[in-house]
């Protein structure tokens, strides 16, 4: 009880303290939902390019968890394309935002960048994952323990296992599945067991050790030595983005 008393409820506590201090919109109309401009006009960056991005999401929400959304462009494409799931409506829309936009007033940040041939080749496998994605009918979504955004992005990682990455502990949702699981890890480097994204152990390489209690996610990075705690999510080295697909990896996520 103790170990879990100091594991999630005081990280939770202590993010709770925090906000209450930080000068955030209380509105969805309040909110800054503009770009942070880190990319450039589509027109002028002629190669293909994959993102995955998360921000802290608004209001309560904010104290436990971030959302997160997938950045295509394929080479020479004249746009970026971006899809993220919402809890209204049909889920997944299209630029309903701009590709780095603030999110509740949250800048962004790259879980995911992939650029030229490496992402060319990966941008056909994303696109049939949003596609085939299965909780894609309104009335879908769920905030917890899914399936919302995060559940999303995390299928997309899952039938792109080349991408070697996962998502931030902070991205509630990300373990949901509709029934209980047991295999290897979405990256495929390591195995995981979970209850309907409820409770859970995963070890891999790409994802660390994580124990996930009611979706709250504690564990360490072992690639980037850091620890993972509920409401602050890494705490520790910083992350880079991937940077390309696994056998020609520059950077780790």
């Amino acid at each position: 009880m103790l170990t879990l008393l100091a594991l999630f409820l005081l990280p939770i506590a202590a993010r709770a303290a925090l906000i209450a201090f930080e000068d955030r919109a209380l509105s969805w109309q309040q909110a800054d939902w503009s770009s942070i401009g880190s990319l450039p006009p589509a027109g002028s960056h002629p190669e293909a390019r994959v993102l995955v991005m998360s921000a802290r999401t608004g209001r309560w929400k904010g104290i436990f968890a971030t959302h997160s959304w997938v950045v295509i462009k394929r080479e020479n494409a004249r746009a970026w394309s971006r899809y993220d799931v919402v809890g209204w409506g049909n889920p997944v829309r299209t630029n309903g935002w701009a590709p780095d936009g603030r999110w509740f007033g949250d800048s962004p940040v790259a879980v995911v960048d992939v650029s030229g041939p490496a992402a060319a080749a990966l941008i056909p496998k994303i696109e049939a994952a949003i596609k085939a994605y299965q909780f894609a009918k309104a009335g879908d979504y769920r905030v917890w323990p899914g399936p919302n955004s995060n559940t999303f992005v995390a299928a997309m990682l899952r039938a792109v296992p080349e991408l070697g990455a996962t998502l931030p502990p902070t991205a509630i949702g990300k373990d949901f599945r509709p029934v209980p699981f047991i295999g290897l890890t979405d990256s495929r480097t390591g195995i995981e067991a979970s209850l309907w994204g409820l409770l859970g152990v995963k070890v891999g390489w790409v994802e660390g050790v994580e124990l996930n209690v009611l979706a709250l996610v504690a564990g360490l990075d072992l690639r980037h030595p850091a620890i993972k705690l509920p409401g602050f999510g890494r705490l520790g080295f910083n992350a880079t983005a991937t940077a390309a697909p696994a056998g020609d990896m520059r950077k780790g996520s």
